[in-house]
């Protein structure tokens, strides 16, 4: 039996081996289960349905009922017998990944950055598409920018997503933001990109999900099905230990009371409270949030949820009688 390295993410910085690597450790994954299509309106893949799609099938003799606009002119008047085309429809939808690389993402206390756990997750996810037939589609964003590739079901174009977070990841200096992108304009203008029926998965620590990002994600919710993918550090959760500890953000130093019991409730208090926002926002939006941590190991975070064993006896489950 052979063993699949799994790809690490570690350090401040991604580097584009271990993107690359991802794609062995995507293998696991299944991004969607797999279901036969019941009737002609259903579905998400390729099927055996034959009719007006965009891939050429077939030339048949024509049959009383077919589309009169697809009969094969050149092949009918060389037999002097009506051909008639046929085409596979295809039935799949696009995949997007929208990775935040803004400035509160340049932070880790443990393994990696937040930064770089977003890039990571974010091949995982490209790479599973690309295993799962399914074409990709990238956005990356900082506070300043941002740039999106379109939808294409292509090797390519999965190393040009690889590239792009990579680019964007390579820019962060520091945990200040200098720029005014935040999520609701980042999801503002996915609204504009993304197409109806798409997936959307988005990756952020989703520090600014306030209520101009909860009404972008509403609308976006109408027509793509969203996963909410949520990076943190195990810092940001709880703080404990004894005496000072030092914090920087790359210009200043500051002391924090770790020790202090009064300063740890407060602490914990204050991410309760930012937790408990974050669940009464997601719930009203019925969107499920995935959480992976730093010290988490991303591929069995997701294997939790899209791994192929599970995928597949969820789907036997549904379609037993």
């Amino acid at each position: 039996m052979s063993v699949i390295a799994k790809p690490n993410a570690s350090g401040a910085f991604c580097d584009m081996a271990s993107l690359l690597r991802a794609r062995f450790a995507a293998r696991e994954l299944n991004l969607f289960a797999r279901r036969p299509a019941r009737s002609m309106q259903s579905g998400r893949l390729r099927t055996r349905f034959r009719g007006r799609g965009v891939d050429f099938e077939e030339v048949r003799l024509y049959q009383p009922g077919d589309d009169i606009r697809a009969i094969d002119w050149r092949v009918t008047a060389r037999t002097q017998v009506p051909h008639t085309k046929l085409y596979s429809e295809e039935r799949e939808r696009p995949v997007y990944i929208l990775c935040d690389q803004r400035p509160e993402m340049f932070f880790g206390s443990v393994n990696c950055f937040k930064s770089v756990l977003a890039c990571h997750i974010s091949a995982l996810l490209s790479w599973a598409a690309l295993e799962g037939g399914d074409r990709l589609g990238a956005l990356g964003f900082n506070d300043q920018e941002f740039r999106d590739l379109r939808p294409k079901r292509s090797k390519h174009n999965v190393l040009a997503a690889l590239q792009l977070l990579q680019s964007f990841n390579h820019k962060l200096t520091s945990p200040i933001g200098k720029g005014p992108l935040t999520l609701a304009q980042m999801l503002k203008d996915t609204r504009r990109i993304a197409k109806p029926g798409s997936a959307l998965f988005i990756v952020s620590d989703l520090h600014d999900l306030d209520a101009e990002a909860e009404k972008q994600l509403f609308h976006l919710h109408r027509h793509l099905d969203i996963t909410l993918i949520r990076t943190h550090d195990p810092l940001e959760r709880a703080i404990s230990g004894s005496g000072q500890l030092t914090i920087t953000n790359g210009q200043e130093r500051q002391q924090l009371p770790v020790g202090d019991k009064h300063f740890q409730a407060q602490y914990r208090a204050l991410n309760e409270q930012r937790e408990q926002l974050l669940t009464d926002t997601t719930q009203r939006l019925g969107l499920e949030v995935i959480d992976i941590s730093t010290r988490d190991e991303p591929i069995e975070r997701l294997r939790q949820r899209f791994g192929r064993q599970q995928r597949t006896s969820t789907t036997k489950r549904n379609l037993t009688p």
